[in-house]
């Protein structure tokens, strides 16, 4: 076999295997079939050890061989004249450590919600949904063009959205699932729109393609104008904000906390929360050619970060307080992508020391970034994982040492003006009113709008039909019945 062979191989065993354990949960869950808890965790754990292993052996195999970028699975599945829709897997520098992560954090947090989930009505919906949790996130690290991406981000906000609703019995998760995939939508659609202006550009949204020369992650230079650029580089900030819960899109992180612990710890602090940051990456040399980009990402990032620390500290339950230290991490993981941008955009002819450039400066900030996402991950995960026995164990440490002196003010807290502490408290408290402020300038408008839109349309079959709509929910099954009736 050939080497292109064992890497086909291979990145297809990367791919298939959490679509193997999809598909046999989700099966064996249409059909009927009760499958067992150990068989259930004995499956996952195989499929998560088979993917892992095969990531592993395609990054040997390029550090042995020093191919920096492999593809898989290159085809077109529709050509026609200014339109191609491509299907692509790539690895290179930036999917294969990320999709390495992605199987040992959520191998580590499978093995870890078996005896968490242990007699949980949902065990087998749990691992259903966690499983095509890990096919998305594998398929969008991996993805070479923007509708493969697209496909895998899908999978991510629905498997989110359902786990954070997933204990349906009670209003609050599906009130709160609903807000999350509210905020998704808004991503998905900012994505897609995105999507639609690069193939109109360039008739297809290839990664490769769309940097000019041979150049690998991450180097390279988006071959588009200037205008462009930025109108789809801000899309895919929209788009980044809205999956890394970014402002303004940052109230939706506490109710995500409903969920399963290990569902928070998997997406909310390691790696769905990380997704928004890593497309930022993937697009990083189309980002570089629009600098006004580049500069508001910068101060989105800044500004996440700082509410994000300012929340953190007066939340009452741990999740909630891990979950905006996630994101004040990423709001500087975000800002260190922007910074890469500016830096490789003016500095390619400021000279340093040592023969280097700014602009190479910035691109190592770009591996600054990747590490950055990788070491936090871990770190999150780790700190989800034992959130619930730290509370025991913080509590039996309390009665054992009984009470003890509040700490003083320490760090840039102590700057904060006495008379001031009380707005920066009830701002931290309402969690930068975001959601408010979200729902009245977003929400309210859009739901508006259509609600106009449907009462001119029931004006116009009304005066057609020459008879009114049902308008409660009481009318329309009164109608619904007659229609049965006569049909």
């Amino acid at each position: 076999m050939t080497l292109e062979g064992i890497f086909t191989l291979l990145g297809m065993i990367v791919v298939l295997a959490p679509a193997v354990l999809l598909i046999i949960l989700g099966v064996s869950s249409l059909v009927g079939w009760k499958l067992t808890e150990a068989g259930i965790s004995r499956s996952a754990q195989v499929t998560i050890w088979m993917g892992l292993i095969a990531a592993i052996a395609v990054l040997t195999l390029m550090l042995t061989t020093g191919k920096r970028h492999v593809q898989v699975l290159d085809g077109d599945w529709v050509a026609i004249p200014h339109y191609h829709f491509a299907v692509k897997l790539m690895f290179d520098r930036l999917s294969v450590p990320f999709v390495i992560l992605a199987f040992l954090l959520c191998g580590t947090i499978g093995a870890f919600a078996t005896r968490y989930m242990h007699n949980e009505p949902g065990f087998n919906r749990f691992f259903v949904l966690f499983s095509m949790f890990l096919l998305g996130i594998v398929v969008a690290a991996l993805a070479g063009t923007i509708e493969t991406l697209f496909a895998g981000w899908e999978l991510v906000g629905l498997s989110s959205a359902m786990l954070v609703a997933f204990y349906h019995e009670r209003p609050a998760p599906v009130k709160n699932g609903l807000h999350v995939w509210t905020v998704y939508r808004v991503s998905d659609a900012a994505l897609l729109l995105a999507s639609v202006v690069l193939h109109h550009l360039n008739s297809h949204g290839d990664f490769d393609k769309l940097t000019m020369g041979e150049a690998n992650w991450p180097y390279g230079t988006a071959a588009l104008e200037p205008g462009w650029a930025t109108l789809a580089g801000l899309l895919l900030v929209v788009a980044a904000a809205g999956k890394s819960a970014l402002i303004p899109f940052s109230g939706w992180l506490p109710r995500a906390m409903e969920g399963p612990t290990p569902s928070s710890a998997v997406f909310y602090g390691a790696l769905s929360v990380h997704l928004g940051a890593y497309l930022l990456l993937r697009v990083s040399p189309l980002l570089e050619a629009a600098p006004g980009v580049c500069a508001v990402i910068v101060v989105l990032g800044l500004s996440s970060s700082a509410v994000a620390s300012l929340i953190m500290k007066v939340q009452t339950d741990i999740k909630s307080q891990l979950s905006f230290a996630s994101l004040t991490q990423v709001g500087i993981i975000v800002t260190e992508i922007g910074v890469s941008g500016l830096l490789v955009h003016f500095g390619a002819d400021v000279d340093l020391p040592l023969g280097l450039t700014l602009a190479q400066i910035g691109v190592w900030f770009r591996y600054v970034a990747l590490l950055h996402i990788l070491g936090h991950a871990c770190w999150r995960t780790l700190q989800f994982l034992r959130a619930p026995t730290f509370l025991y164990d913080h509590k039996v440490l309390e009665n054992a040492i009984g009470a003890h002196e509040v700490p003083p003010t320490r760090g840039w807290e102590r700057w904060i003006p006495q008379a001031s502490r009380a707005k920066f408290y009830r701002f931290a408290l309402e969690r930068g009113f975001l959601d408010e402020w979200l729902i009245r300038l977003v929400v309210s408008p859009v739901r508006e709008f259509f609600e106009k839109c449907d009462r001119l349309e029931r004006g116009v079959v009304e005066e057609v039909g020459g008879a009114p709509l049902p308008s409660s929910k009481h009318e329309k099954a009164e109608w619904s019945s007659v229609l049965q009736e006569h049909s």
